[in-house]
């Protein structure tokens, strides 16, 4: 079973539409600040970002099953990256668009960040048990 096959079956029914905007927070908005010049780093930082963390929680899926630590990789990367774009965000000379998208992003991974640290809370308190495990078939 895949990682996203697992939380389809046994996430919270709210995690169908969490995910959707988890995305747009994390890899289609940063895609969309890459067409202004003034913010297309902060893209490219964004991006490469949340492509670490997705492959690193991939593989912690596959090594450990679906457990509350999968957000490890999260709080390691995106801690930092959410403070960048908050200092970023008070710069006074993007355009408007720029800012909105900066916003969203801001509020959508702190959100993740939220859900991530509480994960992480419960399991280092004990709650280690997988809901399921990984089967690459």
């Amino acid at each position: 079973m895949t990682l996203n096959e697992a939380m389809a079956e046994f996430g919270p029914s709210w995690l169908r539409v969490w995910l959707p905007l988890l995305m747009l927070g994390g890899f289609v908005a940063p895609v969309v600040l890459i067409f202004w010049s003034k913010t297309r780093v902060i893209g490219i930082i964004s991006i490469v970002a949340s492509l670490i963390a997705a492959f690193a929680i991939d593989y912690m899926y596959k090594q450990m099953g679906y457990v509350k630590l999968l957000g490890l990789p999260h709080i390691i990367i995106w801690t930092p990256l959410i403070v960048y774009l908050i200092m970023q965000n008070r710069r006074h000379d993007f355009p408007t668009w720029p800012k909105r998208i900066l916003t969203f992003m801001i509020v959508i991974i702190g959100i993740s960040l939220v859900f991530d640290y509480v994960d992480a809370v419960r399991y280092f308190l004990g709650n280690t048990m997988p809901l399921v495990m990984y089967d690459p078939a």
